[in-house]
């Protein structure tokens, strides 16, 4: 397969749980490792699975209320460093940056929170910053890493699982980036929405 990749650190970050479950056994059989932070964690642990915390790469807690969790360089360093790149690979290596080729995401739900009639701090609360980050740079970085955006797209990475391993051709990657900005524009765009009313 033209430009294949293999999927070997997956970080996952997701809201919803419901249909995780099966693609973390898939993963596990394919000898893909998990880092994760709090619930997320917590629930891979659940089912059974080793979870690295991202506290652990990072060494930084989960701070400000939970609002900062993700939002770290050897996070992003490690979705956005360029495995073809010399220079990227010397400061990854540098800087103890673990290479992350998938990224799960499944955002705050902002929309439902709105809909609910939710005080206004509630719908602040709701307005995923961590997430969002992940799914741009996941997507912005698709040559090397496969950007999964929302449970809805769990069932396509799995069919791929199913179908071929961990392993993933530029095409897909670049399909899944695509779907991943989609659900970074619809986002925004409903915050957006919600500031205008």
């Amino acid at each position: 397969m033209a430009e294949t990749k293999q999927m070997k650190t997956a970080l996952i970050s997701v809201f919803h749980k419901d249909g995780l479950d099966e693609l973390l056994k898939k993963l596990h059989e394919e000898g893909v490792r998990f880092l994760s932070t709090g619930g997320t964690q917590k629930f891979i642990e659940e089912q059974g699975y080793p979870c690295q915390k991202v506290e652990d790469v990072t060494t930084y807690p989960s701070i400000l209320g939970g609002r900062v969790k993700t939002l770290h360089p050897k996070v992003f360093g490690g979705i956005l460093g360029r495995r073809d790149n010399e220079g990227d690979r010397q400061q990854m290596a540098q800087y103890e940056i673990p290479e992350i080729d998938l990224v799960i995401v499944d955002l705050y739900p902002f929309e439902q929170t709105v809909a609910s009639g939710a005080s206004e701090q509630d719908i602040i609360e709701k307005i995923d910053i961590g997430g969002i980050s992940l799914i741009r740079a996941g997507a912005k970085n698709f040559n090397d890493v496969v950007i999964v955006p929302s449970k809805a797209e769990y069932g396509v990475l799995l069919d791929i699982l199913n179908a071929q391993g961990a392993q993933t051709t530029r095409e897909q990657r670049r399909m899944f980036a695509q779907k991943a900005f989609g659900v970074s524009s619809h986002y925004d765009t409903a915050i957006n929405q919600w500031f205008l009313s």
